[in-house]
């Protein structure tokens, strides 16, 4: 505004005296150029006035630390920086630590007996009322850098190496290397198997109990080597390896061929494949593999409250029936068995659960994947009883029991950490082959109340 003002009076003043011509003029023109002047300053400084007032500056906000946050950051960098070295050092980058305890209470009607089962042995032989059931797992998992996975699990009694040997207490030992890519993985050491839609963990595995054909159709685990291979929606598992043995014993030579291929349809559903074919372990002799070829495929839809899994299995071994021939030579044993779960969440912690399962294993007295070598006459021994597989003592040797198994369970999320399981469990079949030891009679049906509980970290 100043600045229009000078501007405006020199050129007054220099209208009045800067040039020669301007002193001839009259007072009254002079006075017309002035109010001619003063009039359009008046109007600039309107023009100006109407114009909006530019902001003041914003004062520049000040950042920064007093010296003594300068020395408690420099002080928590460096502590910071000694940890990650530390753990690095000691081997503890990359490293996760995860397990679980699962107590369970078991009442077995025709075998007598009701009470707790926890890290028992397996001194008496695999059965679904023990099963793998009554665990407890402590499970080590390093990746390093180049993204090599180390993975070891200890489960005393209740793993996989308790059912191979009935002593080793390793249900993991693998390692997983990546060939040029995170996808494609070379896989070696002792991997449980990986067959069906049940899982072998309790955390995972919503009854108490395992369906029929997780507990009498499928390996325990290979010892061997082999490829992980993920694309997209693929996800393929082969091996070759020993199944159900961590070495080779006397007249053993031949592996077996694993393999399983899974489908993720959707976000909801998807499908899987698995098989095996080599030589697999017969109790029918005291040292000599038979050839075993196996096939499932299995499914499972999760939507919502609902929970739908399904499987399909079939197999045969050589030499592997329960019943010998009239000369006494063992005939090949062979089953196809279905297994079907579905479970409906009442309320976001409740979950009611059926499952029902059939195999059906008639053929020459019977006979399930390593499963036989119960046929002793001379002892009184034609079945095992206890698991009801076998021929009806009483009845035709040549025919094997046709079992199945109906479950009904409750699973309560108590919390992040507790979960308590509930069952019971009707087992059958169309013979007399559960043994009652409190008569030594024969039944066609047995019930199992079973309950659980697994708190894990």
């Amino acid at each position: 505004m100043k600045n229009i003002r000078l501007t405006a009076l020199s050129v007054a003043l220099l209208a009045a005296f800067g040039a020669p011509g301007a002193m001839a003029q009259s007072n009254e023109e002079l006075l017309k150029e002035l109010k001619a002047l003063r009039a359009r300053v008046e109007e600039l400084e309107k023009k100006v006035a109407a114009q909006p007032a530019k902001p003041a500056a914003a004062a520049e906000p000040k950042w920064g630390m007093t010296p003594e946050q300068v020395q408690d950051f420099n002080r928590i960098a460096v502590k910071t920086e000694a940890i990650e070295d530390s753990l690095e050092s000691q081997g503890y980058k990359g490293l996760k630590v995860t397990g679980f305890i699962e107590p369970v209470f078991i009442y077995n009607q025709r075998q007598d007996r009701a009470g707790f089962q926890f890290l028992n042995q397996q001194s008496d032989g695999y059965a679904y009322d023990t099963s793998f059931m009554g665990s407890a797992t402590i499970d080590f998992l390093k990746e390093t850098d180049g993204g090599t996975l180390w993975h070891l699990t200890l489960t005393p009694n209740r793993g996989v190496g308790a059912g191979i040997d009935g002593m080793s207490i390793v249900q993991e030992a693998s390692v997983s290397v990546p060939l040029g890519s995170l996808q494609t993985r070379l896989i070696a050491g002792q991997i449980p198997d990986w067959s069906g839609y049940e899982y072998q963990q309790p955390t995972l595995n919503p009854f108490t109990t395992h369906n029929l054909l997780y507990d009498f159709t499928l390996p325990f685990g290979y010892t061997g080597v082999g490829l992980d291979l993920k694309d997209g929606k693929w996800w393929v598992r082969t091996a070759i390896a020993n199944v159900n043995a961590p070495i080779r014993q006397a007249h053993e030579k031949s592996p077996v061929w694993a393999f399983r291929v899974d489908y993720a349809k959707g976000e909801f559903n998807g499908w899987g494949f698995a098989s095996l074919v080599g030589k697999s372990p017969n109790f029918n002799f005291e040292q000599k593999n038979t050839m075993a070829y196996l096939a499932e495929v299995d499914g499972y839809f999760i939507r919502g409250d609902w929970t739908l899994q399904g499987q399909l299995s079939l197999g045969k071994q050589k030499e592997g029936a329960i019943t010998p021939d009239a000369n006494g030579n063992w005939r090949d044993s062979q089953w196809v068995g279905l297994s079907g779960l579905a479970g409906y969440m009442f309320t976001p912690r409740l979950q009611g659960l059926v499952r029902a399962d059939y195999i059906k294993n008639d053929k020459n007295g019977g006979g399930l994947y390593t499963y036989n070598g119960y046929y002793d006459p001379d002892n009184g021994s034609y079945n095992d009883s206890r698991n009801g597989i076998g021929p009806d003592p009483a009845g035709d040797l040549n025919r094997g029991a046709n079992r199945y198994a109906i479950s009904l369970g409750l699973k309560y999320a108590f919390d992040k950490a507790t979960t308590v399981k509930l069952e019971y469990r009707l087992d059958g079949a169309d013979r007399a082959v559960f043994e009652d030891v409190t008569d030594g009679t024969f039944k066609k049906n047995n019930s199992l109340i079973g309950a659980s509980m697994v708190v894990a970290f």
